[in-house]
């Protein structure tokens, strides 16, 4: 039984095409993908993102206890700042990639991926023993807005009355409003400046209204959501992280400090590091038109040397492209590979994953 957000009603009030998604019936796109991803690339969208899993960790031992589970750093760091980074399985595997708040002293907030949330609760809870925290399963009570696109910033400015043009990229605050604590960070999904706003339902229900009354905000769905974080190479839990997807094959070396003392995952990351990783995450180009889709075989010589992870014809850049996973022989910029798309097969080459270039507000 697919769970729904607090917005629901209002997106089939706007007639917008609604589908599973993560445990969710949620809206897929309003007008089209095109136009919805083409208005947070130059104007401003609204995202309805609820259906995301909220977790707090606060007491004496939440930093030690986030540092065990999460492949970044968090240590001493300022309240405000926001870490990307994933919790792997003792093989380096993935559980999710999340965001991790600082809010306080000893005091976190950790966002996590609406399909992975009951695994990743139960993930969490296995290992507190030994740590003195009080941990919090508080998805039930947060909804949650992601305004993106070049415009953001004037917008949540200007219609929804949250102060936010002081935040930089990465960091968060907290604002009491109308006897409403709610959260406001600098972060997105989209490779566009923009911001997530966390409150209660009626609060979120609230600011939807105000946002699509401006007018100068565009309801956007799932569907564009992909295309845009696709183009600027972010990856996708279940596409280009998994159980089987380590941080460094995805290419995120750069998220797992293996100059931590410890944590879950460490000695598996660190040794694929040394010694490198069988399969690796790439970029690829295609010269046809033709539409690379998820688990799409790759070739080389007629042999099979990987598959697609996500790929589309792109909006921004109008190119043929997709992340694959391949056999790490064939990992290397400018190599020469076929996809096989049904029962043909098209030339294409491995180019870096971004396919477009991100504009956040530094």
């Amino acid at each position: 039984m697919e769970k729904k957000t607090c917005l629901y009603d209002k997106h089939v009030a706007l007639g917008a095409l609604m589908q599973p998604f993560g445990g969710f019936i949620m809206p897929i796109q309003y007008s089209n993908i095109t136009d919805e991803h083409n208005a947070v690339r130059q104007h401003c969208g609204v995202f309805d993102v609820s259906h995301m899993g909220e977790v707090t960790v606060k007491g004496p031992d939440a930093e030690r206890y986030v540092n065990h589970i999460f492949t970044n750093d968090v240590t001493g760091a300022p309240a405000g700042k926001i870490f990307y980074g994933m919790m792997c399985h003792e093989n380096g595997g993935t559980v999710d990639d999340l965001l991790v708040y600082k809010m306080g002293d000893n005091d976190f907030f950790l966002v996590i991926n609406a399909a992975n949330i009951d695994k990743d609760v139960a993930w969490m809870q296995q290992h507190l023993e030994g740590y003195d925290v009080e941990f919090c399963h508080c998805s039930d009570y947060y909804g949650q807005l992601a305004v993106q696109g070049p415009e953001a910033e004037q917008v949540v400015e200007e219609v929804t009355g949250l102060e936010c043009k002081e935040l930089v990229f990465y960091t968060s605050k907290t604002i009491d409003t109308n006897g409403e604590t709610v959260f406001v960070s600098r972060t997105g999904y989209t490779g566009e400046d923009g911001f997530e706003i966390y409150a209660s339902h009626a609060f979120i229900n609230e600011l939807w209204d105000k946002l699509l009354a401006s007018g100068r905000c565009k309801p956007c769905g799932l569907g564009c959501r992909d295309t845009l974080r696709f183009e600027v190479g972010l990856p996708l839990y279940g596409d280009e992280l998994s159980d089987d997807i380590s941080p460094i094959m995805a290419g995120l070396g750069m998220f797992c400090k293996l100059d931590k003392p410890e944590f879950i995952g460490k000695e598996a990351l660190a040794e694929q590091k040394a010694n490198g990783v069988a399969k690796k995450i790439v970029g690829l180009e295609l010269s046809d038109k033709a539409i690379p889709r998820h688990g799409y075989k790759i070739l080389a010589d007629g042999n099979v040397v990987g598959e697609v992870t996500t790929g589309y014809h792109t909006i921004s850049t109008d190119k043929s492209v997709c992340m694959a996973l391949v056999d790490i022989a064939y990992a290397k910029l400018g190599t020469a590979l076929e996809v096989q798309i049904r029962k043909k097969t098209f030339p294409c080459v491995v180019v870096k994953k971004k396919f477009y270039d991100k504009h956040y507000k530094k």
